[in-house]
């Protein structure tokens, strides 16, 4: 059993380099975010339905008996959630640029703690307030120091909230239904929302001949191995994971999008120190909680053997 949970817990770790890869490709490919979430989650929603074919694994509640209409609504709503994540993700990246954006985003852990307490039967911890308060002073801080980019770390920060809550309703999915599945119907739900969307707004819509050769080339991949892939895999690792195992770790995410956006992007992603200093001591704030309860974690368990 440890060493499933070790190699889910390292197979978390390159899904989150992937998803910092994604960050990227949001900067690379030059549509807008709504339209880009709606082709990205269209062609993952089609790759899943052609895996969920050839593994021949039932998809409906006539074949499923666990499935049923009031779950396939839950995993349609919590598709709404994911779409509107991603269009919040993608629209911090449009209006501001990757590190910014990723360093909203590891707040994603926080929030998790703040609300898991409330739709779980998890407590909440009392030094989580301080680190609460340690991470506001940080994020005010690097609002002082990036101004101008304040439209994006607003949307940074709606994306982090929207991602912690999407963690917290799969994990309890994860454990009964197959990672492909619940998948496939987030996804669906979520091209739902965004082309309901698109009939009030039909002139955002972008048509298959007005994106460039390249936007083909980086959405292919952003469907297939950053969404269908990563999204099949992360839901699957949540079945040995805590969802604030699974945030903690997303929190590395900024460090891999970083570094790689630096890479790729060149001096369009140089920020100021002050910056770095800022989501330095969010993610420090991050990873010490997590080590806390881990700590934590393990002592409840030692008290239980002992008895």
């Amino acid at each position: 059993m440890r060493d499933d949970r070790l190699l889910n817990y390292l197979h978390l770790h390159f899904i989150v380099f992937i998803w910092g890869f994604t960050a990227v490709l949001g900067a690379l490919i030059s549509i807008g975010s709504v339209p880009l979430v709606w082709w990205r989650m269209s062609m993952a929603v089609v790759l899943i339905l052609l895996y969920l074919k050839w593994k021949a694994i039932p998809i409906g509640p006539k074949r499923d008996v666990s499935l049923s209409r009031k779950r396939i609504l839950s995993f349609v709503l919590a598709g709404f959630v994911i779409a509107l994540h991603w269009v919040t993700f993608f629209g911090a990246i449009k209006v501001s640029n990757v590190s910014i954006t990723l360093a909203m985003m590891s707040t994603g852990a926080f929030f998790t703690a703040v609300l898991e307490p409330l739709f779980t039967p998890k407590k909440f911890v009392g030094y989580e307030l301080i680190f609460g308060l340690v991470i506001i002073a940080a994020l005010y801080y690097i609002f002082h120091v990036e101004g101008d980019y304040l439209m994006g770390m607003i949307l940074g920060l709606v994306s982090a909230l929207l991602s912690a809550i999407f963690s917290i309703m799969n994990v309890s999915w994860a454990k009964a239904h197959p990672p492909s599945v619940i998948s496939f119907y987030e996804l669906l739900g979520g091209v739902g929302l965004l082309s309901i969307y698109f009939l009030f707004q039909p002139g955002e819509f972008v048509l298959p001949a007005k994106l460039l050769v390249m936007d083909w080339v980086w959405l292919g991949v952003l469907a297939s191995v950053c969404t269908a892939y990563a999204f099949i895999a992360s839901v699957k690792v949540m079945k040995f994971l805590s969802a604030y195992t699974v945030m903690l770790t997303i929190n590395l995410e900024p460090v891999y999008g970083i570094i790689l956006a630096f890479l790729i992007l060149g001096d369009v992603e140089q920020m100021t120190p002050q910056f770095y200093v800022g989501a330095g001591v969010i993610l420090t704030v991050i990873l010490t909680n997590g080590i806390l309860k881990n700590r934590r974690r393990k002592k409840s368990q030692s008290e239980l053997e002992k008895e």
